[in-house]
């Protein structure tokens, strides 16, 4: 059985991302005064904080497996060093095919210095709402695993949620490490716990 206080962390997760998600749409003019109020109480009521995400390919492994799997993923109001952490597993909108999603770990945001193993390249930093992802898979060359080595740093808005359970198959599953202070903040267990 699930605990009160639970619940209640479930309820003010879910009522902050329903004024977040109904804010951002008022604020771009999308909706008027009468539909904000609406607009929040039909994510509060209908909407889901987690989804199954399901991914192909082995950029991911080894948390992934090597074929891919299914994520469980929570939903982000929005993404920002509050929220995510550098060594987040997250799911956000490909740069390079926006209407595609990918899985990838957060590996630098911004104010990082970012320095090249290649010498011809200059270091930079990142700016103000970007951050830096990358593949787990190591053995991958820098196109094959199709993250920031690719096409550069990509904005915070790209990122729509961060992975908190993996299923590699029907015996192969748990929860996905993601940085310590997700982890203990509770961010990436399903219940709002620790995760551990």
């Amino acid at each position: 059985m699930v605990s009160l206080s639970t619940w209640f962390r479930y309820i003010a997760n879910k009522l902050e991302y329903s004024v977040s998600i109904s804010w951002k749409s008022y604020t771009r003019g999308q909706i008027n005064d009468i539909e904000l109020r609406d607009s929040v109480w039909k994510y509060l009521f209908q909407g889901k904080l987690t989804y199954l995400y399901g991914n192909k390919g082995d950029q991911m492994a080894p948390v992934m497996g090597g074929l891919g799997g299914t994520l469980l993923v929570r939903k982000l109001p929005a993404a920002d060093p509050k929220r995510v952490s550098v060594g987040d597993v997250v799911v956000m909108k490909d740069p390079e095919k926006s209407d595609n999603y990918i899985v990838r770990r957060l590996a630098a945001i911004q104010g990082y210095e970012m320095v090249s193993t290649d010498e011809k390249d200059e270091p930079f930093v990142l700016d103000k709402d970007e951050c830096w992802v990358l593949a787990d898979n190591e053995n991958m060359k820098p196109k094959e695993a199709n993250d920031s080595r690719t096409f550069g740093p990509v904005p915070m808005r790209n990122i729509v949620g961060r992975a908190i359970y993996c299923l590699r198959t029907a015996v192969d599953h748990g929860p996905v490490q993601n940085s310590n202070d997700s982890m203990r903040k509770g961010f990436t267990s399903i219940g709002g716990g620790t995760g551990r």
